[in-house]
């Protein structure tokens, strides 16, 4: 069972009670979790598989904002928003299971465990943090160094017991990700091919040493 940080202040039984009272939901690859623009009622907390965040540009392109995994939690943002509404699109990347708990629980959590909130600040500033990193890279980092930065972060997070790693994600997201066009993403993909690092097979990408 992954550790969700927004659960930590919890005692063990505590967290028990709180996920006996989320709804276990199952979403299949390629299955739309929440639209932009649905009423803002439920955060995710990820047990496994992989959600991607997407967000739909002003010329019809849609743009991966970020992807969440086990022991990360999807969907707070819209429940601390006066408006109630999602600001983003998520879709699942792979087959994928959450605990999914509705505004009720969620409010109830924050008002008996106010060290929730805390974490919930520092949670949203990890996150400004992160968005302003990723704003310097894609204004003053050169494009593929950006797609092999990202190859080496995501394997980093996928890395198995072998040292190596199975990112399921297409060149599309990864073009999306990493804020250049699919013909980079290729070049640089085929560039590690030749030094035997990876293999691409379709909708996965797997790496067999550090991207780096």
């Amino acid at each position: 069972m992954p550790e969700w940080p927004i659960l930590s202040p919890l005692s063990e039984a505590e967290k028990r009670d709180v996920l006996a009272l989320a709804r276990r939901r199952r979403f299949a690859r390629g299955e739309i979790v929440v639209h932009r623009d649905d009423p803002a009622d439920t955060m995710h907390l990820v047990r496994s598989g992989c959600l991607a965040i997407r967000v739909l540009t002003p010329v019809g392109d849609m743009a991966t904002l970020g992807l969440v995994g086990p022991g990360d939690a999807v969907g707070e943002m819209g429940l601390l928003r006066s408006e109630r509404a999602r600001t983003a699109t998520i879709q699942a990347l792979a087959a994928t299971e959450t605990y999914a708990l509705n505004r009720q629980t969620f409010d109830r959590l924050r008002r008996d465990h106010p060290a929730v909130d805390a974490l919930l600040v520092q949670i949203l500033a990890d996150r400004v943090a992160e968005l302003t990193e990723r704003l310097v890279d894609a204004l003053y980092t050169p494009a593929p160094r950006r797609v092999a930065n990202l190859i080496a972060a995501l394997a980093e997070s996928y890395r198995d017991g072998s040292g190596g790693a199975t990112i399921p994600l297409t060149q599309e997201d990864l073009a999306s990700l990493a804020g250049t066009s699919r013909l980079t993403v290729s070049r640089v993909l085929r560039g590690m091919r030749e030094h035997d690092r990876i293999e691409v097979s379709r909708g996965k990408l797997v790496v067999r040493e550090p991207a780096g």
